[in-house]
């Protein structure tokens, strides 16, 4: 899983169109690599390897602006991840 460190003020709230997954991350951008199934091309190739190519499935759904709402928002992801298991709030 994902989360955003303690006292973040400004984050983006992403969903992957290949797995499904939603997440936050630091980075604002439209689109990104989904960290879940996405592959981060390794730079450092030989020059007999072909360069994989980027697919960045997941898209910017809202941009997440404040601590208490961060917080709010991770809580909310956290809490669809366990299940429904409230009790560690």
């Amino acid at each position: 899983m994902y989360y955003v460190p303690d006292g973040t003020q400004f984050c983006g709230f992403y969903e992957c169109s290949e797995c499904g997954e939603r997440f936050l991350d630091l980075k604002i951008a439209p689109k990104m690599v989904c960290p879940y199934c996405g592959e981060e091309p390794d730079m450092e190739i030989g020059p007999d390897e072909e360069m994989p190519e980027v697919i960045e499935a997941a898209t910017l759904i809202d941009v997440i602006e404040g601590e208490e709402e961060v917080e709010k928002m991770d809580g909310l992801l956290s809490l669809a991840l366990t299940g429904g298991d409230f009790d560690w709030l």
